[in-house]
């Protein structure tokens, strides 16, 4: 084992913390923002500090520090990251509750957050379109050729988002990932508010399709994701992308994904063809 971990890291990089010996993929779940796609890389900054300004407008808000406050809403919005983005506006309200305020809606917090993140990907989203961008540029280094090199070997490929779906399905539509995924890319649903669509989504794959959970490969920047499929028992493969790069580890992420139980740590799928051999023991 600690061959093939030395081999690996010299090799192309990845951190190998259980490897995939003895396991047959018949499926690989991907997630989408800061996984495969960039088009939304910053939106922590554009949610951190909104969700400050609402705390800090609370009773409590006003007897704590700017950093106190910063650092409370950093936390829950990233240990929330992967679940839909209603989860971390129904902890807002949570937080602001706790500090003697009156909270909003959850989904009045959505809404607001939206407008901000949009309001400042909105041209990249519109260059994309025109084709006046290369959708490869707003994409994790290497993710078309992986996502090929996927189907060649007859894994079933499938995208579960946090992102709303109608618009997770257009940002795939427009980085031209919907040739590798077909229909099978899913996101939040407001009928489903509650539930972490990962989750729904998982259960489905793996009930519809008579897939075991150790027969589950899986791709995830957050660790919602990375829980989820390692206490089912995939192989859940962390990608710890610095998004602002497009390629290399982001230190803060890996630390997050390792300990949300991540068998792997990749920096990216710049080194295609030798991840898929490590990964199916080529």
């Amino acid at each position: 084992m600690r061959e093939l971990q030395q081999k690996a890291a010299e090799n192309f990089s990845i951190e190998v913390i259980t490897p995939p010996t003895g396991r047959t993929f018949k499926a690989a779940l991907f997630d989408f923002d800061g996984t495969l796609s960039l088009i939304r890389e910053g939106w922590r900054e554009d949610m951190i500090p909104y969700f400050c300004e609402e705390l800090a407008k609370t009773p409590g808000g006003q007897n704590e520090t700017a950093e106190e406050i910063y650092a409370c809403a950093a936390e829950f919005v990233d240990a929330l990251t992967g679940k839909q983005t209603i989860f971390q506006c129904m902890q807002l309200a949570e937080e602001v509750k706790k500090r003697g305020g009156t909270p909003e809606d959850p989904m009045v917090y959505k809404t607001e957050y939206l407008r901000r993140l949009m309001a400042r990907i909105d041209s990249k989203r519109v260059a994309l379109g025109k084709g006046e961008i290369d959708p490869e540029e707003q994409l994790v280094t290497g993710s078309y050729a992986f996502l090929q090199g996927l189907l060649d070997r007859n894994i079933g490929i499938y995208c579960a988002s946090g992102t709303d779906q109608p618009q997770v399905r257009e940002e795939a539509g427009l980085l031209k990932l919907q040739s590798y995924f077909g229909e099978h890319i899913y996101g939040a649903l407001d009928e489903h508010a509650e539930q972490c669509s990962k989750e729904v989504v998982l259960k489905t794959l793996l009930e519809k399709n008579g897939i075991k959970g150790e027969e589950l490969l899986s791709f995830g920047d957050g660790p919602v994701e990375i829980d989820l499929v390692a206490k089912l028992g995939g192989y859940a493969v962390a990608v710890a992308t610095d998004e602002q790069k497009k390629y290399g580890v982001n230190p803060v992420k890996r630390e997050k994904l390792l300990a949300a139980g991540a068998s792997v740590v990749v920096p990216d799928f710049s080194k295609p063809a030798e991840l898929l051999n490590f990964l199916f023991g080529e």
